[in-house]
């Protein structure tokens, strides 16, 4: 068996999917945190799951090695006892892979921690990223669900992740992306093993315009239920009278979300949109409009605004338990949208405010330093 050696760290990275190219917030997070730990000298061995085995070249700047694994799906992924998003990743040559050293393991999101219920695994060292707390994110897919079948998907989904959530809480040590998550896994399942890892983002600097922008602005990926949910909400509760322009952009949006974004002259969708183009929409909107209906996690694009745009008008789920709130408005309903937005739209952005965000947001959400937070709780470094 190799063994790790004093002089060269190796890191087994276990990815629910290939995080390239890193095209929703929990692929972004992914791929910075693989080139932050490279960047500080740690060889990376990334294991990757996906329906399709396409081979990401781009990866190989970044990894001592590659591995891609094939995701089961449909009723061959099913089981009576796992959550499907961790049983469709069970993979016995990942597992022969990772036993032919005993280098430690991070596994990215509780999809890519089946191992953690292999004996051969008990004392190795092992550490799970949680992007949220799934069994509570899928009960708020469920909840929000319009298909039967969906919610009854998610009912059952979330019903096995909190027993799985619960049985392996004690075997790895688990890196949370915000201090309210921690405390649901010390409250409910009582763990212990438990330290705080923001986002690793591919932003550096506030890079936020001063002055004025000429639109509202909600972005998203479209093709998620909760995101076309929350673009319908602000079309029908709050800009369906109020003649201040909205752009709404995203990945795969539905001909109903399409439709709807053109019933009035101040309201449009940009579908698909390249990550140039959106950035783009981001710098030149006056007010970028988050609200979220499922409170979990830290939203990548959420900081995408913060970082980039202007106002930010936002709900509380999705700046529950962070830090982030201070450098947004929140809203409580559709009036206070519309009310937010009415005083804002008039008003410049300034100096001022992106003071406040680099002083607020740059100390916590630095790659660098939460790469060496990494190396010292995996390594001792």
């Amino acid at each position: 068996m190799i063994r790790n050696s004093d002089l060269e760290k190796n890191l087994h990275i276990i990815a629910f999917d290939i995080p390239y190219p890193a095209v929703n917030g929990r692929k972004i997070d992914v791929l910075h945190t693989i080139i932050a730990l490279h960047q500080i000298g740690i060889r990376i061995h990334l294991h990757c799951f996906s329906y399709s085995r396409v081979e990401e070249i781009a990866l190989a700047k970044y990894c001592a090695s590659v591995n891609y694994y094939e995701r089961s799906h449909g009723h061959k992924g099913f089981s009576t006892h796992l959550p499907y998003i961790v049983s469709t990743r069970k993979n016995q040559t990942l597992l022969s892979n990772l036993l032919k050293d005993d280098y430690p393991i991070l596994m990215e999101g509780i999809h890519s921690t089946y191992l953690l219920n292999d004996e051969r695994f008990s004392s190795r060292k092992c550490f799970v990223r949680l992007h949220y707390v799934a069994f509570e994110y899928y009960k708020s897919l469920q909840l929000k669900a319009t298909s039967l079948f969906k919610k009854i998907y998610y009912w059952n989904e979330s019903r096995l992740l909190k027993k799985y959530e619960n049985n392996i809480s004690s075997k790895a040590t688990f890196f949370m992306v915000k201090n309210s998550d921690n405390a649901i896994y010390q409250n409910k399942f009582n763990s212990t093993k438990i330290k705080t890892l923001p986002p690793f983002i591919p932003f550096e600097e506030i890079k936020s315009l001063e002055g004025m922008g000429t639109y509202c602005l909600y972005h998203g990926d479209l093709s998620v239920d909760a995101n076309e949910q929350a673009a319908i909400w602000l079309l029908k509760k709050v800009f369906n009278q109020f003649k201040v322009p909205l752009v709404i952009a995203g990945n795969n949006p539905s001909n109903k979300l399409i439709a709807l974004a053109h019933l009035h002259s101040h309201t449009c969708i940009v579908p698909n949109p390249t990550e140039k183009e959106l950035q783009d929409m981001i710098a030149k909107a006056h007010i970028n409009l988050l609200p979220s209906f499922i409170q979990t996690g830290v939203k990548i694009k959420l900081l995408n605004a913060i970082y980039n745009g202007r106002h930010c008008v936002v709900n509380e789920a999705i700046v529950a338990g962070t830090e982030l709130a201070a450098s947004c408005h929140i809203a409580t309903s559709a009036n206070a949208f519309k009310e937010i937005v009415a005083q804002l739209y008039h008003q410049p952005f300034t100096l001022e405010e992106i003071r406040f965000r680099e002083k607020l947001i740059l100390p916590i959400y630095k790659n660098h330093s939460n790469a060496l937070k990494i190396a010292e709780w995996i390594f001792g470094i």
